[in-house]
């Protein structure tokens, strides 16, 4: 696996925390989702969610891929301390 794929399950196991096996049930994705789409949080279930997913595959995987990209940029863009004197 690429550095950009595990990134991006990263990301996935984080924002699904709690509700990983039924992640249409998560209080941040359903606001995700309810702030890109307008659907209501409330209103989404499993078949709203799986809709979701597969109208806005491309915007998503997009998304995604950004996440990993600023994910390792933080790192690379953080200085480094000098080693410890003697």
């Amino acid at each position: 696996m690429t550095r950009a794929w595990l990134e991006v399950l990263r990301f996935l196991w984080h924002a699904s925390r709690g509700h990983r096996l039924r992640p249409w049930r998560s209080p941040y994705l359903r606001w995700r989702i309810e702030t890109y789409s307008g659907l209501d949080a409330e209103a989404v279930d499993a078949k709203a969610f799986r809709q979701f997913v597969w109208r806005e595959r491309r915007s998503l995987w997009r998304y995604l891929r950004w996440v990993a990209a600023m994910r390792t940029g933080w790192g690379a863009a953080t200085p480094r301390r000098p080693p410890a004197g003697p």
